[in-house]
């Protein structure tokens, strides 16, 4: 019998591809309001600046220093501003647009569903996300992830993100699970391995574009198939 007992994956950039659904998401709400007439940003433009103030945004957000409302208030008035864009130009329902779009693309990670499968036959499988509930869930729906796993934990659920050790602990609660027969897998360092790090959980981080860095991590991956080597 394994040494581990339950996985905790992280769900965006982990197994649910953000940066592919999202621009999807994104090149498809340029075309319907027509942007290219502007003669302002390209699609491409579009999505390198998305991605630009999400991530600060989202950073923000981790730190405590903004809040969910904030994120979709300030996202796309920042991006526009970015572009050299007047808001006057700045559709009223582009947030909400892209909210209700972006969740329901289905892209995941390569070997995503074959490496669930085979822990599925192993393991008990949960999420831990600083995501928020609504969207995570249809995400996990329309990507067909959502039958692997038991305890969906989010932020805002645990209310506590990572690396916060509550949003841990209120998962080893719910799942009845020993933190010494558990794993952590997720993209963000200073999220998802830190946090398993306050709370002595085993880590895999997985990274597919193989940044450098110095800080030390138990399991790097950057393929999830190399996962059945640990697991």
């Amino acid at each position: 019998m394994s040494y581990y007992q339950h996985i905790f994956f992280d769900l965006d950039h982990t197994l649910w591809d953000y940066d592919t659904n999202a621009s999807e998401a994104l090149f498809e709400l340029y075309d319907h309001y027509q942007f290219a007439q502007l003669n302002a940003f390209s699609k491409e433009e579009l999505v390198a600046t998305f991605f630009e103030v999400n991530h600060h945004l989202w950073d923000l957000y981790n730190q405590h220093r903004i809040g969910r409302g904030d994120i979709r208030k300030r996202r796309f008035p920042q991006i526009f501003q970015k572009l050299r864009v007047s808001e006057e130009h700045l559709p009223e329902n582009l947030e909400k647009e892209y909210i209700a779009l972006a969740p329901t693309k289905p892209a995941v990670f390569p070997h995503a569903f074959e490496v669930l499968d085979y822990l599925a036959g192993k393991y008990q499988l949960h999420l831990i996300t600083n995501g928020f509930n609504d969207i995570q869930q249809s995400k996990l729906k329309h990507s067909k992830l959502e039958p692997y796993f038991g305890y969906v934990i989010t932020s805002e659920s645990s209310k506590a993100r990572k690396p916060n050790p509550r949003i841990f602990e209120v998962a080893l609660e719910l799942t009845g699970a020993d933190v010494f027969h558990c794993m952590m897998i997720g993209d963000n360092l200073d999220a998802d391995i830190a946090g398993a790090k306050r709370v002595e959980m085993d880590h895999v981080w997985f990274n597919p574009n193989k940044i450098a860095t110095n800080v030390a991590v138990q399991h790097e991956i950057s393929n999830l198939l190399q996962l059945k080597s640990i697991l």
